[in-house]
């Protein structure tokens, strides 16, 4: 059975192939198109998958859509109808791309692929799953558990912006509950991302980040929380939210809401995108994220209630934010928690593919009995690596020995240098996760700034994911959530913790960010939180053996591991992207597969 998903149009396009149950390939748009969050229809990613595969477009049984186009436009006219004649130009301009393309999927799909692979497109079957239906089976079915709760919550799909219910190995997904547009969790915590300054859709991780840099003892913040609750959303016992029309724009304007009421709201000005960041945006995004962690453990109770499950599995949008997924995880509701490392539209193509599945009753697929493998995207060839570098006239180490290639990255970084890391395939999703990576040594005081100002050319205050090896994960991080893709935070040791000084929270953001949080100063956020990849031999060898080589070393076993990219571009797909990303930023090294160069 092979099936082809594909997810596209919203934001973080993006095409999946799935074989008898097993995610073979995925990859997302905006790596080929280097357009960051690129929506526009996976061209590239659909070819990458058939290449790679060796399957003819004839081999494919279905090919499945993350949602029903038609149902999302009924949305789209009830809702202007609703609100009319306000948002009549919004309509407009939804309805010229709407007329254009959005309406036609199925035909620009059969179009797609009769460039790919010929006049085999028009007789293959097509299935448009719901959307949210495509996040709970991104989920559930690369999810180790044979039963489970689901809990999706993004910004909306077709109606739906929230729903939970109960799945069940070859029974299927059942949804018992759904909360619908404009009422949205994700939508709200968007609002706050546009207010704050942040790009929607992309800047809400931002705002994630930003929020430790206030503290729930302040009475800035406990204001902001009871505003919200009070004005804006009204939060029910079973985390159903119903918000405030009059203060939201985004059911028919162009904006998500209007700058005046909220400004008049919370004392404050809308943050212009390149004003600077200051701590009454740290209160505002602390009280958002409060709110928000408030309703999805209010939501997980009631599930647990309605289900008496031992497990959840989250997607969607929100169940990227790794603050509120440690939370919920702590509350300890359910036995476990597994969250899709795609958890947003990209990973919806997955989903849609895993739900054709059942709709057509086609395959007896219970999940995946081991960890989901995001190492899924494009890799390359010595021969690509090697025409590069002589185009180039760069001058390179070739390392027979992955050992000793091992050995001269871990030398480098224990010399405070800044190392890119380009092996093997691309991950899918939104994180880097050592394979296109940018890496570094924790224990540096000063390498939280240089990464962010010289390299990464981004905000100062945005902390860094620290990378461990499974076995050496209780030598520096409380007990916790393991995650092996960054989708949850856990406290960095009471041991290696530094005291922080008694006026700390009186501090501009600049001065708290730079005074040292704990032995690794680089990846400890200033509530001595971090965002740990827990790294397993037998998922990512070679990265865990750097980690152990790099240990051996200096007698650290953890590493920064950030995304291999600059500010607004897409994570690196290609050799080529990732020597222009290192010349052209403050990096010291790259690795190529077995070729070093260093700058």
């Amino acid at each position: 059975m092979k099936l082809l998903g594909i997810s596209a149009y919203y934001h973080d396009s993006a095409a999946a192939l799935i074989v008898d149950g097993e995610v073979r390939y995925a990859a997302q748009e905006e790596r080929f198109s280097r357009i960051k969050n690129d929506a526009s229809f996976p061209e590239e990613a659909i070819t990458y998958c058939l290449s790679e595969s060796g399957f003819a477009l004839e081999d494919l049984d279905y090919i499945a859509f993350y949602d029903k186009p038609f149902l999302k436009f009924e949305r789209l006219l009830e809702t202007y109808y609703a609100f009319a004649p306000k948002g009549f130009r919004s309509f407009a301009m939804a309805m010229a791309i709407w007329l254009k393309e959005k309406l036609f999927t199925k035909q620009i799909i059969r179009k797609s692929l009769k460039k790919i692979g010929g006049s085999h497109a028009r007789k293959i079957p097509i299935v448009f799953p719901e959307h949210h239906l495509s996040h709970a089976a991104s989920a559930f079915y690369t999810s180790p558990f044979a039963k489970s709760a689901f809990l999706t919550i993004d910004g909306v799909g077709e109606w739906t912006t929230t729903s939970y219910g109960l799945a069940l190995g070859n029974k299927g997904i059942e949804v018992l509950g759904e909360l619908h547009f404009p009422d949205s969790i994700g939508l709200l915590y968007s609002s706050f991302t546009y207010f704050l300054g942040f790009k929607v859709n992309s800047g809400e991780y931002k705002m994630m980040g930003l929020a430790p840099y206030s503290n729930l003892q302040s009475e800035k913040v406990q204001g902001f929380i009871d505003i919200i609750k009070e004005k804006l959303v009204d939060i029910k016992e079973d985390g159903s939210i119903k918000l405030n029309k009059a203060y939201f724009e985004y059911p028919v304007g162009l904006r998500m809401v209007n700058p005046k009421k909220w400004e008049s709201l919370f004392g404050f000005k809308k943050r212009g995108a390149n004003e600077p960041v200051t701590q009454i945006h740290s209160d505002l995004a602390f009280a958002a994220q409060k709110v928000l962690e408030e309703i999805i453990v209010k939501l997980a109770h009631h599930i647990k209630k309605e289900t008496d499950a031992d497990y959840l599995c989250l997607a969607g949008g929100v169940a990227l934010n790794c603050v509120a997924n440690s939370v919920l995880y702590n509350e300890g509701i359910f036995e476990d928690m597994y969250v899709q490392p795609a958890a947003g539209d990209a990973g919806g193509a997955i989903g849609a593919a895993m739900a054709a599945v059942y709709l057509k009753q086609d395959l007896n697929f219970t999940g995946l009995k081991k960890p989901f493998n995001p190492y899924l995207g494009p890799c390359t060839s010595h021969q690509k690596i090697e025409r590069l570098l002589r185009r180039h006239k760069c001058p390179y180490h070739y390392f027979e020995s992955t050992e000793e290639l091992l050995g001269a990255v871990a030398g480098h970084l224990a010399e405070k240098k800044v190392v890119g890391w380009f092996r093997g395939r691309t991950e899918f999703g939104p994180r880097a996760l050592g394979n296109r990576s940018i890496l570094a040594d924790p224990s540096d005081p000063e390498m939280q700034s240089k990464l962010n100002m010289k390299i990464k050319f981004r905000e100062s205050f945005r902390p860094f994911a620290p990378t461990v090896c499974e076995e050496d994960y209780d030598s520096y991080f409380e007990p916790g959530k393991q995650s092996n893709y960054m989708l949850f935070t856990n406290p960095v040791k009471a041991s290696i913790r530094k005291a922080l000084p008694k006026n700390f929270h009186e501090l501009s953001l600049e001065e708290k960010r730079k005074i040292p949080k704990s032995d690794l100063p680089a990846i400890t956020h200033v509530d001595y939180s971090a965002r740990v990849q827990v790294v397993k031999q037998g998922v990512n060898p070679t990265f865990w053996g750097l980690l152990q080589t790099f240990k051996k070393l200096t007698g650290t076993g953890v590493l920064i591991n950030t995304s291999f990219n600059v500010k607004d571009e897409p994570i690196v797909n290609t050799p080529e992207d990732a020597y222009h990303c290192f010349i052209n930023s403050g990096m010291d090294v790259l690795v190529l597969e077995n070729y070093l160069i260093v700058k």
